[in-house]
């Protein structure tokens, strides 16, 4: 057990010095709401949906093959992820696998970095709502009226993303704010409308097609000629932005009940569902698409197809469910952001800890947490206006954010692992059940190491300065270039704030979480120091 971390002396006398952790929050998330945590963050309906055009526009009907590649390496990453769940289920898990892996300086700049990527994803799946609503009703269409352009990469649809996209957020965050058990609720109605809806229109597509699988082979319908390689890579950024979020389940895990046993469960249904059902959604919509080649596909994507095959009357009514899953993605994206800021800052290890690591004894919630998240993705909306590459930049940003701090887990978990070959680098022990946690056993470290090697190359793709993703119109340098600036400037401030917090509260130190039945939870208050 030489990676649990060693027990804090700031714990005050009469803390439970076994965990060095007590319940504060509240504990009412089950087995399914867990998986729908994680299942509603990937959101098949929500993200294939919006980012179906850009797929298909970059790669055309060849750009399906990107799908299952990006499946593949995101799966190894869930099997770790998995196993590491099991050892510390804890919220902000990013941050504390991190730490208890590499050290806490290592730990604080990868939870800082998953904290501004899921800010920044906050925002991105707030605005999917205007891929959905103008096409319900164009009164939704607020911003030049119902008459205006309603696609995200025009100037009144990005305005009206950024209007529906502040609506949105003011209601998940007042969610979030009321009740741990009303979050859970929605999440999971959200999620079995999502399936659902996914189910259905995925039996529908098949049922309609125009024509045979063989197309699945071509690059039919891509717009552009540059070499088809680069193409192809670029059009991977949409199961990249698709399928993340599955380790949402394990930021809940202090409300789960069993989540020694629960979280490594539910993230794996999670990731597999997702890639199952997506991949079954995109095959479905480029076979039963009335035309490849017309531009309409490469243009609205799945709102196109779904309008095309169901009728006006039809394709409104899928186009609802639709409108539920972007909510309950918005909402579990929010959530885990909230979750990983208090438990940073219940760490002394966040800016204005000692409002945003508090839990509100009445609702069980970490209040500041989730209005600061909340307020977060508000100003990086606002930033925008006025920018047609609004949803594809932030887009990018975020998941490349995500991406990294995913690695940050990864990574320092494969060193482990080489370094304890015969114990595989981690502690054993047993979950609530009684039974063996859950393990990869000697497929640990080439699974691990074959995830690493997939994360790094995607890193790569995601912040790739390409003027389709960063910059539509073609004349700002700044804006091609604005993944790799804001993840410096990210770097750079997170650096700057733990040099401080160092200097003013001293390093960093976490309680240890025993590899037993018992739970882990709630940091005590600890005194100041210096």
């Amino acid at each position: 057990m030489a990676l649990t971390a060693r027990q804090s002396s700031s714990h005050p006398a009469g803390a439970d010095t076994d965990h060095g952790y007590t319940q504060e929050l509240h504990r009412g998330v089950g087995s399914f709401s867990s998986f729908a945590a994680g299942f509603s963050f990937v959101s098949i309906l929500t993200t294939v949906f919006q980012l179906f055009a850009l797929g298909f526009g970059l790669g055309g009907a060849a750009f399906f093959w990107t799908w299952p590649a990006v499946f593949a390496g995101q799966l190894l990453v869930a099997l770790n992820f998995a196993q590491l769940s099991a050892r510390w289920p804890i919220s902000g898990a990013i941050f504390h696998w991190s730490s208890r892996l590499a050290g806490t300086v290592f730990g604080w700049m990868t939870g800082w970095t998953m904290i501004v990527g899921q800010v920044i994803t906050v925002a991105v799946a707030a605005i999917a709502v205007q891929a959905v609503l103008p096409a319900i009703w164009d009164g939704f269409q607020i911003v030049g009226g119902p008459g205006a352009d309603p696609s995200i990469a025009s100037p009144t649809g990005a305005a009206n993303a950024i209007v529906l996209g502040l609506i949105m957020l003011a209601i998940t965050t007042t969610v979030n704010i009321l009740s741990v058990r009303l979050m859970a609720r929605i999440t999971s109605f959200g999620v079995l409308v999502e399936i659902f809806g996914a189910i259905v229109l995925i039996v529908i597509l098949f049922l309609l097609p125009q024509r045979d699988a063989s197309v699945l082979f071509t690059t039919t319908g891509r717009v552009g000629t540059d070499p088809y390689l680069f193409a192809w890579l670029a059009s991977s950024l949409m199961a990249a932005y698709v399928l993340v979020g599955f380790d949402s389940a394990s930021e809940l895990a202090e409300e789960t009940h069993s989540p020694r046993r629960t979280t490594p469960r539910t993230i794996l249904r999670a990731v597999t569902f997702s890639g199952l059902g997506g991949a079954l959604l995109i095959v479905g919509a480029i076979l039963a698409a009335p035309s490849l080649t017309d531009g309409q596909l490469s243009t609205y994507g799945l709102s196109y197809v779904i309008t095309a095959v169901l009728g006006d009357a039809g394709g409104r009514l899928m186009l609802c469910t639709v409108a539920v899953a972007v909510f309950a993605c918005t909402l579990a994206v929010q959530t885990a952001g909230a979750r990983m800021m208090y438990s940073m800052s219940r760490e002394r290890a966040f800016p204005f800890h000692r409002s945003i690591g508090r839990v509100s004894p009445r609702t069980g919630t970490p209040i500041t947490a989730s209005l600061v998240v909340g307020l977060g993705a508000a100003i990086a909306l606002v930033i925008n206006l006025g920018q047609p590459a609004l949803f594809t930049a932030l887009s990018s940003i975020g998941i490349a954010l995500i991406y990294i701090a995913y690695l940050g887990v990864t990574a320092p978990l494969l060193i482990a692992r080489m370094r304890h070959r015969r114990t595989g680098g981690l502690p054993t022990g047993v979950d609530e059940d009684g039974k063996p946690l859950f393990t990869l056993g000697r497929w640990g470290l080439l699974v691990n190491g074959v995830a690493v090697t997939f994360q790094i190359a995607m890193i790569i793709n995601l912040v790739w300065p390409r003027p389709e993703i960063y910059d539509l119109e073609g004349n700002s340098p700044l804006l091609q270039w604005s993944a790799l600036i804001t993840i410096g400037v990210t770097f750079a401030a997170g650096a700057a704030y733990l040099l401080w917090n160092r200097r003013v509260r001293g390093a960093i130190v976490l309680a240890p979480i025993p590899i037993t039945a018992e739970t882990p939870v709630q940091a005590p208050a600890r005194p100041e120091v210096g």
